[in-house]
């Protein structure tokens, strides 16, 4: 018997390539404008979907453009990474140990017991600045005026940092700490453009590109993950390792900024980078000519106006709740619960009790299952960008804060209770903490550029990552306050 028509229906709609939903989802909007402007939308639809036969749309060979944003999103998260993982490094410098160790107290221990508040100010101030200039820059500025420019100073200021390493501070400590600062502020502010811009630009790409990039990101985290590992195993000098990260990096930079000029003479990544928008409302029926010298730049960035941030929001609103409300509960439990979460057996002396659990189980466990929760995303797109399902499992997810706070968390002061007596249950909840984290976060985000004009993608991409930075904040300021209740 045949199936119902209902049934048959969705089958259809579940293997519908995200090259279609791209486009439908980027066109197909009206306005009260008149006929004239159905008939251009009209003339767009058919030159997205059918376009002239010396343009026809290019396959990802070797899956080319796949790589080099997976490669961007390492590049663009992996210094910052690197900074944050190197503590024992930051402990050296900023005690005043440069030279050997005297065993007095450090003169400089203000500076190392606040140095972590001082890096979360450092950090997301700036942010939280860039994303509104570079949303003001976004019709402004060219984009790869905008990631070029990001990544040569995020390369400078990594350079300066790693020479730092090996040079004897420990007379200097103030103004160490201080040069410190400055160019972690610059890095992330710098990092904030080339992360945003980037992402904006993927929305006039498939939703796989986005997802691609997002990836790269949970890469990063794994990375550095495992050079923590690697430092806590085997490195004999603390700056030693820490220059191998470093350098480490800077080559990494290097690369993004090579790939990124390949990006444009890859025939699929140009194919989606034409302005196609100008053309046909100024009454052209022809794309613009192929060029390997064509400028890298999204759709409607010809427009010197600032992009309108109304319809934005109000599109992206239920997406933006689920971001924020996911990145809220994530940075509530990690790293502040999850990383004082001991082993119970801690008090065997085992080097998988003291030394390597929470580095396993916090760390790169949770950036691996992060990782994976997004590289699903690549095969499976669902619940849809207006479905009920997804932010009711955004919600859900506010359950894995009081089963972190049931496991062996130290120091407790209020809650004396632990209900979850194995090293099992940490080490399960941080799997689904990682793994719903990756997948619901990249959902949300690859669909934001896409609900909106394609005009208005690589605004919508910046105004994503506003979603990102404030979840990130409310959840950290929040976490202060949840441990003191432990």
């Amino acid at each position: 018997m045949g199936k119902p028509r209902r049934e048959r229906r969705k089958e259809k709609v579940a293997v519908v390539s995200e090259d279609d939903f791209h486009q439908s989802s980027n066109s197909t909007y009206r306005t009260a404008s008149g006929s004239l402007r159905a008939d251009q939308e009209a003339l767009l639809e058919k030159l997205l979907h059918r376009p002239p036969p010396g343009l026809q749309r290019p396959k990802d060979r070797f899956s080319g453009t796949y790589i080099i944003f997976f490669s961007l999103g390492i590049g663009g998260l992996l210094p910052w990474n690197f900074l944050i993982t190197a503590q024992e490094y930051w402990i050296f410098k900023l005690s005043n140990c440069s030279s050997p160790a005297t065993g007095k107290e450090p003169k400089d221990s203000d500076i190392l017991n606040y140095f972590e508040s001082y890096l979360a100010v450092a950090s997301t101030v700036p942010s939280v600045l860039c994303l509104l200039v570079n949303f003001l820059l976004v019709n402004r500025v060219p984009i790869h005026v905008r990631v070029l420019a990001s990544l040569t100073v995020m390369l400078a200021i990594f350079v300066v940092m790693t020479v730092l390493v090996k040079v004897d501070t420990s007379s200097w400590t103030h103004s160490f700490f201080a040069v410190t600062i400055v160019c972690m502020a610059i890095l992330s502010g710098t990092s904030t453009i080339f992360n945003s811009s980037v992402f904006g630009m993927t929305g006039s790409f498939p939703m796989r590109n986005s997802q691609a990039l997002i990836s790269g990101g949970a890469m990063a985290g794994i990375l550095s993950a495992v050079a923590l590992l690697v430092d806590l195993a085997g490195a004999s000098d603390v700056t030693d390792s820490t220059l191998a990260f470093f350098l480490t990096a800077d080559v990494f930079l290097a690369l993004c900024i090579g790939l990124y000029l390949l990006l444009p003479r890859l025939d699929y990544a140009r194919y989606y980078l034409r302005p196609v928008w100008p053309a046909v409302f100024s009454g052209e029926e022809q794309l613009p000519q192929d060029s390997p010298n064509s400028p890298l730049v999204a759709p409607g960035s010809s427009d010197s106006q600032t992009p309108p941030l109304r319809p934005i929001l109000k599109k992206t609103a239920g997406l933006g709740f689920c971001i924020i409300y996911l990145l809220f509960i994530t940075s509530l439990v990690f790293p502040a619960l999850s990383s004082n979460v001991e082993s119970l057996s801690k008090g065997s002396g085992s080097p998988w009790s003291t030394t390597f659990f929470v580095p396993l189980t916090t760390f790169l466990l949770y950036n691996f299952a992060d990782l994976c929760g997004r590289q699903i995303t690549a095969w499976i797109q669902m619940p849809g960008p207006r479905s009920k399902v997804l932010p009711g499992l955004v919600l859900l997810r506010t359950c894995l804060v009081p089963l972190f706070v049931f496991c062996n968390y130290q120091p407790r002061v209020h809650l004396h209770t632990v209900v979850f007596q194995s090293d099992v249950y940490p080490v399960l909840f941080t799997s689904l903490l990682g793994l719903s984290n990756g997948y619901l976060s990249t959902l949300a985000l690859i669909y934001g550029p896409k609900i909106v004009p394609r005009e208005l993608a690589e605004a919508t991409g910046v105004v994503m990552s506003f979603y990102v930075y404030l979840g990130l904040v409310l959840g950290s300021a929040c976490s202060a306050l949840l441990v003191h209740l432990i």
